[in-house]
């Protein structure tokens, strides 16, 4: 066999640091994509840009049709915002949200067809950052209609930890399970939608417990060239999180997440995956779905569709779980995985086409 590694563009580290929110490394591996015999397999950028974001990324923004450097700027700004324009904060701008999340539950809309953004990447510009402290932020912003699109922020939540204790004292004492306990301590979205075609791109997304990016109704949501990391409470912890919802994921890097993609697996939802990196650690598997077990509803629903293609999974935890039968079919094909064969890097049951992966680090193999 002839193995033929593809070096692709590397992930440039926002503004030329080496560290990103949370002291996170922001750079990819150097090899995301492996070619055999003539066959592509795992993560490759794209015309836009890189994996992830940042420096070179070309479909970023570098000016508005409003300008916001404080907190009460951006509230007037989105209030006045029409269809079609730029609320744009600088890059150097941090925006602290905290008092008002905890005092008065401060969310900030995005209207209908308005593009809130900064300028990640751009001449060395991390983004502007906009962050709460509060543990019971959710979320920070809404999309309050069709054809928002949010591009070239640092968006931080309040907890980028696991909180292993916490779930042990909730759920593995030695009397009972209580879930009530367990949410005593409050959960965090970051961006949030109930409406369609909402687009992320170009941003940072860390620290929320509960989702980084909260789909909870609408098609064509489309989330890509992101770095999202360190959304990982145990028992939560998702970047990207669907409800009844479906969505395009691609070239984003993953680190450090509970699920980097999962849903709740109800008819309707499901979501296309590629491109994306899986940079190396996570609390538990990969990507998901979950199933009507997890739900309670008496069926073994795991959603209607997924696509898992060209995506590197250099985790060793598992790459994906589908935790029942979805309406249509699950396919993964023309990933590249860590993991010694398929059934390390897949578990999933009737309607899970697994097929056509590359496997192994040093030498992968086409199984």
């Amino acid at each position: 066999m002839i193995l033929e590694l593809l070096v692709c563009a590397s992930l440039s580290v926002p503004g030329g640091q080496g560290d990103g929110l949370y002291g996170a490394v922001t750079a990819a591996p150097d090899v995301t994509s492996v070619k055999i015999l003539g066959k592509s397999f795992g993560a490759t950028a794209d015309a836009a840009g890189p994996i992830g974001g940042g420096r070179g990324y070309r479909r970023g923004l570098t000016v508005g049709d409003h300008v916001a450097r404080s907190l009460d700027a951006l509230i007037g700004a989105l209030a006045k915002a029409k269809p079609g324009e730029v609320v744009f904060v600088p890059g150097d701008v941090a925006i602290d949200c905290t008092a008002r999340c905890l005092i008065e539950d401060l969310v900030l809309v995005v209207p209908a067809g308005v593009t809130l953004a900064s300028d990640r990447g751009h001449e060395g510009s991390q983004g502007a950052l906009i962050f709460s402290d509060h543990l019971a932020t959710r979320p920070l912003i809404r999309a309050g209609g069709a054809d928002v699109r949010i591009s070239g922020l640092r968006v931080r939540g309040p907890d980028p930890e696991r909180r292993l204790d916490h779930h042990r004292r909730a759920y593995r004492g030695t009397t009972k399970r209580d879930p009530d306990y367990y949410y005593r301590l409050p959960t965090s979205d970051g961006i949030e939608t109930t409406h369609p075609r909402l687009e992320v791109d170009d941003c940072e997304l860390a620290g929320w417990s509960h989702a980084a990016v909260y789909l909870r109704r609408g098609e064509g949501h489309r989330v890509h060239h992101c770095f999202i990391h360190h959304n990982q409470r145990q028992g939560l912890g998702y970047g990207v999180c669907h409800d009844v919802a479906a969505s395009l994921i691609e070239r984003n890097l993953f680190d450090r997440n509970r699920h980097s993609i999962a849903g709740t697996g109800r008819p309707g939802c499901g979501y296309e995956a590629r491109h994306n990196v899986e940079r190396g650690t996570s609390l538990s598997h990969c990507f998901d779905m979950h199933g009507g077990r997890d739900r309670k509803d008496g069926t073994n629903v795991a959603g209607t569709w997924m696509k898992v293609t060209h995506n590197a999974f250099f985790c060793k935890k598992t790459a994906l779980v589908v935790r029942g039968v979805p309406q249509r079919e699950a396919l993964f094909r023309d990933n590249w995985c860590v993991h010694d064969g398929a059934r390390r890097a897949v578990r999933g049951e009737k309607r899970t086409r697994v097929e056509h992966n590359a496997y192994g680090r040093s030498s992968p193999r086409v199984r």
